[in-house]
């Protein structure tokens, strides 16, 4: 959402880490509700991210010790470049 509608009330939800808005009263109250908050991790799942970007910081950090989780932590850096590169 770029714009509130000046006077229109609004309720807000808590669910999965997620705060939500939406508009109380008819006729917005066919809008969905839009994310306004929360914690990052929840907010990451809640827009279909796989990550939050404290888990990827974490993830390289494990990959340091872990041999294996480097080498196919590599490999997908590797594919997201041609990916990219190819668009």
């Amino acid at each position: 959402m770029s714009k509130l509608l000046p006077g229109e009330p609004l309720i807000y939800e808590r669910a999965d880490g997620v705060v939500y808005a939406r508009y109380r009263d008819p006729p917005h109250d066919t809008i969905p509700r839009w994310i306004v908050g929360g914690d990052p991790a929840g907010v990451a799942r809640a827009q279909g991210s796989l990550l939050e970007y404290g888990s990827w910081v974490d993830l390289c950090k494990l990959a340091e010790q872990y041999p294996t989780l480097k080498k196919q932590l590599d490999k997908t850096v590797q594919l997201y470049y041609i990916i990219k590169d190819g668009k």
